[in-house]
């Protein structure tokens, strides 16, 4: 029952937002073959609101109905405590765990709750950019290494890395409005998870976090699109 109203939720995510919203979508490099199957960790990066939902609207359906039913994610503890918020994301991803936001024993837990099947879909930042560019704490922005815990995790699969233009021209965090008709801009990247983890070499875990984490800094800074 759970799997079918996350796949009613998606699918009237996505009808909303290709009613309401144009999309500009495009790829890192040319777009392989069949590059919505069998994807194990779907990364988006460029958190910068909670509407982000609405970038389902550049997905595929069939990609949409397969995820309903394996996605797992990480939901920050902070998140997943408000009222409305938390019970969406409940519903929408019935395998959502909440996190706190250290590497403690409830991301232990997160990590050991993965199946065989499951897509983990992951915001890497680990928190949202405001208008001015900064956190809600006034810090720059940046990746955080649990995304390489995931990757070590699994070892082979597919990941799919969303960068997203923004949506402060949506809505911002803190603001009710909501600004419809607005272009959504979202660029698409496939790595190849064990392809990826053996370019960096061997390295010590805590080494590993960090260079993964600045790799993905770095893709971001290329590879987002403009939000204008």
């Amino acid at each position: 029952m759970r799997v079918l109203i996350s796949r009613l939720m998606a699918l009237c995510i996505h009808l909303f937002a290709r009613i309401f919203f144009r999309f500009e979508v495009s790829w890192v490099a040319q777009q392989p073959k069949e590059a919505f199957k069998n994807v194990r960790v779907f990364a988006f990066l460029n958190h910068t609101s909670l509407w982000e939902p609405l970038f389902l609207g550049a997905c595929p359906l069939h990609f949409l109905w397969d995820a309903a039913r394996r996605t797992t994610v990480p939901g920050a503890d902070k998140t997943m405590n408000r009222p409305l918020v938390g019970r969406f994301y409940k519903y929408f991803t019935p395998r959502t765990v909440s996190i706190s936001r250290k590497r403690d024993n409830t991301w232990d837990g997160f990590l050991d709750g993965i199946a065989s099947d499951s897509l983990v879909a992951i915001a890497p930042e680990g928190r949202m950019k405001r208008s001015n560019g900064l956190d809600a704490k006034g810090n720059p922005m940046s990746v955080r290494g649990g995304i390489a815990d995931i990757l070590c995790f699994l070892k082979q699969g597919k990941m799919l890395i969303a960068y997203s233009g923004g949506l402060h021209h949506v809505n911002s965090p803190g603001e009710r409005k909501l600004r419809l008709f607005k272009t959504l801009h979202m660029r698409f990247e496939i790595l190849d998870i064990e392809t990826y983890l053996h370019s960096f070499g061997e390295h010590s875990n805590l080494h590993l976090r960090k260079i993964i984490a600045q790799d993905l800094e770095e893709r971001l800074r290329q590879n987002q699109p403009d939000s204008n």
